[in-house]
């Protein structure tokens, strides 16, 4: 553990090598700028230019080809930025819809990426296309994720298309982000995604292996005066809503409900912020996109409700995917039905530039989940980071699960995780990692109650190496996270258990870079997924050693071959659809998986893969396939479908699941637009339908009209349908 120690150390404070960064000077402007895409105010001819970009990709050694100027001034209020993007190809940009918060790497755009606390972890990303939409989100983690754009937030931009080039002004107002005032310096860098030319670059040079939105390659914002102190800065936003539903399995009677409820931010300070959710309903949120389970373990699906999602790095960067103390899909989201939450509140922000504190309490009803009583619940976390060396951080998080339930005492009426977590990351971002250790606390069972875990990466233009392992105790419980590998279920019997195990995770990529070759890269790679129980006794492993092709198009291939070893505990249902379980005992299997992507610059573009192999002591066959055409900017039609063909030798017929999902999203504008969702599983028995309406009539404001349909996939029996209309005003 000591020798471990050290190494920390090491990695921390040895620079990798030495990037200069770009400086831009930003200097105070008093005159009126009119945010109409035009830059014919005379403020913008006395800004520095930044200009001469860097190519990300396809190469990142030399000047970008699509030439690219920037202005920045402010002003009391705000940050103003404009932009002149040249294109002198022919042909029309590429874009996905006239909707918020579009992809950008399939995208035409211009981004800017701000740190406003120089600590080079947290950061906003604003960024419009070609067409004046709109894509705002949070950086958290050192970017090297990419952007989370579920958060929103007002400010203003308009853009302008004249012959051979687009040009951009931005007012980004200092209430719409956190700040710490009167820093001298903030950390920026601009970004130009040109697909006509196929070609990605940064204002400040980013290396081709890390996303553009990587706060370790910013530069500096230089203020000729720090900005003070934001105004007054508080926004309600109430919402009505209107439901009519039938539930045709219950025969019960049409219900016709009605309720109100809304949100409020509140900027404490210019780098602290109250949010706080009174009655909040959440059924404009986009249903998830179901996947064929062949696993024995719980899916994790992201979380989509707006009053979770700002700061929500904070509270859900603890642990791993599947080792997470806090996850909060587990407040207000039920088996059959949600579960209502009657208010609730979150402080969150940074209080100076090295330490970041987050609050959240939120307050449920008592409910009916599934026909079973669900008592009132209180839900509490609290988390606090703190800065040390250059972009590394130490994190605490506190969790309580609190029940109501005053009739009888229960031993499952509360649970607690402490954690402790240091998040790893050098100046150069060729190493990162993270380091935990969290203990539960419950009414019982509270011996070895933990779990530990370490990830360390070393990233270079033609390597990557990755080690992670992970344990955790059966006492370890955290009913307000996500740990689905520790329960398994013997279905035989309808008891469910907690196992304890450990985990070994070791990858290795290599990458060759071919000169004047459609291939921009390709290389191999060695995987391994290892599981032991308490006793060291191996439960499942995974083999992979694959190959990858990636072309300058934006196409690929790659090629893996996989060998399992699965113990299974209980007799089992591998094919998760009902059957026959399979008996206990230890199955080797192995498969071939081929997958292709097509140019995705293109209109019609697709996905394509295939797998073929052994499967416990049967076989198995699948494919999928991804379709989307677009007609820009106003429609995209898409299609998805899995199909999975299982032959057991102890079941009389092949086993059959099909998951087709074809999607249609139109854009009548940058106001009005309408998405229609269908799903067919035949794995649940179940076929869904999605359709949502929105209009934004200002911004931040929104008319929803959403339609959902369920029936029994066997026979489209109808199970339960459900309309709403909801109202959704933003007043500041």
């Amino acid at each position: 553990m000591k020798k471990l120690f050290i190494l920390f150390l090491l990695i921390n404070s040895v620079s990798y090598f030495s990037q200069e960064e770009r400086k831009i000077f930003i200097k105070k402007n008093e005159d009126k700028i009119i945010i109409d895409g035009v830059l014919d105010e005379p403020v913008w001819k006395k800004c520095e230019l930044s200009t001469n970009f860097w190519q990300n990709f396809p190469y990142d050694t030399c000047l970008a080809k699509s030439k690219t100027e920037v202005f920045i001034t402010y002003t009391d209020k705000s940050i103003f930025i404009a932009a002149i993007c040249y294109d002198s190809l022919p042909g029309n940009y590429i874009i996905q819809s006239l909707k918020r918060d579009f992809s950008y790497p399939v995208s035409d755009a211009f981004v800017v990426t701000i740190d406003p606390f120089s600590d080079k972890q947290n950061g906003f990303s604003f960024g419009v296309n070609p067409y004046g939409v709109q894509r705002e989100g949070l950086i958290s983690n050192g970017g090297g994720q990419g952007v989370t754009t579920n958060w929103d937030n007002k400010w203003h931009t308009e853009v302008k298309r004249n012959a051979g080039n687009w040009t951009v002004e931005m007012e980004i107002h200092f209430k719409s982000i956190r700040y710490k005032p009167n820093l001298t310096t903030w950390n920026i860098n601009f970004a130009r995604n040109d697909l006509k030319r196929n070609e990605n670059s940064t204002w400040n040079k980013v290396p081709r292996q890390f996303n553009i939105a990587t706060l370790a390659f910013s530069g500096d914002l230089v203020w000729d005066t720090p900005p003070k102190k934001a105004g007054k800065n508080i926004a309600i936003i109430p919402y009505a809503i209107g439901k009519v539903s039938k539930d045709f399995v219950a025969k019960t009677d049409t219900k016709y409900e009605g309720s109100f409820g809304g949100d409020a931010k509140i900027a404490l300070s210019s780098s602290m912020n109250l949010d706080v959710t009174v009655n909040p309903d959440f059924s404009q949120v986009d249903v998830d996109r179901q996947i064929t389970n062949l696993t024995r373990f719980s899916l994790l699906f992201p979380e989509q409700r707006q009053f979770f999602t700002e700061n929500s790095d904070l509270f859900a960067s603890f642990g791993f995917r599947q080792m997470r103390p806090f996850f909060s899909r587990r407040i207000g989201i039920g088996t059959t039905n949600p579960i209502p939450i009657i208010a609730g509140a979150r402080l969150s922000g940074k209080p100076n530039k090295n330490w970041r504190v987050g609050i959240m309490d939120i307050q449920t009803a008592k409910a009916k989940d599934n026909n079973i009583d669900v008592y009132a619940q209180n839900y509490f976390v609290g988390a606090v980071q703190r800065n040390v060396f250059k972009r590394s951080n130490i994190a605490m998080i506190f969790v309580n699960r609190q029940q109501f339930d005053t009739s009888k005492y229960s031993d499952t009426n509360f649970n607690r995780v402490i954690g402790l977590d240091y998040n790893l990351a050098t100046g150069d971002n060729k190493w990162n990692g993270k380091f935990f250790f969290h203990h539960s606390l419950s009414n019982k069972n509270n011996n070895d109650a933990y779990s530990h875990a370490s990830w360390l990466s070393y990233n270079t233009r033609k390597i990557s190496i990755m080690w992670n392992h992970e344990y955790m105790n059966k006492n370890y419980n955290a009913e307000t996270g996500f740990t689905p590998r520790q329960i398994q279920t013997d279905v035989s019997k309808g008891i469910t258990t907690k196992n304890t195990y450990w985990r070994l995770e070791p990858s290795i990529n290599y990458y060759f870079y071919p000169k004047n070759s459609i291939i921009n890269k390709m290389g191999p790679s060695l995987y391994m997924d290892y599981y032991a129980n308490s006793n060291l006794t191996t439960t499942d492993v995974l083999a992979q050693v694959g190959y990858d092709f990636n072309l300058t198009s934006t196409a690929g291939l790659s090629l893996d071959y996989n060998t399992y070893y699965t113990k299974l505990i209980y007799p089992t249902d591998v094919t998760f659809s009902g059957n026959t379980p399979l008996q206990i005992d230890a199955y080797n299997y192995r498969e071939v998986v081929l997958t292709m992507k097509s140019n995705q610059r293109r209109v019609l573009n697709a996905t394509i893969g295939g797998t073929y192999g052994s499967y416990f002591n049967g076989s198995k066959l699948s494919y999928n396939a991804e379709i989307a055409f677009r007609k820009q900017p106003y429609v995209i039609i898409g299609l998805s479908y899995t199909h999975n063909e299982l032959i057991m030798p102890y079941l009389k017929n092949k086993v059959i699941l099909d998951l087709i999902g074809p999607r249609i999203e139109l854009s009548f504008s940058r106001s009005v637009f309408f998405t229609t969702f269908l799903q067919y599983n035949s794995q649940i028995h179940n076929f869904n339908i999605n359709a949502r309406l929105q209009y934004r009539f200002k911004p931040m404001s929104d008319l929803y009209l959403v339609y959902s349909d369920n029936y029994v996939s066997d026979n489209f029996k109808q199970k339960n349908k459900a309309v709403v209309l909801k109202f959704v005003y933003w007043i500041d």
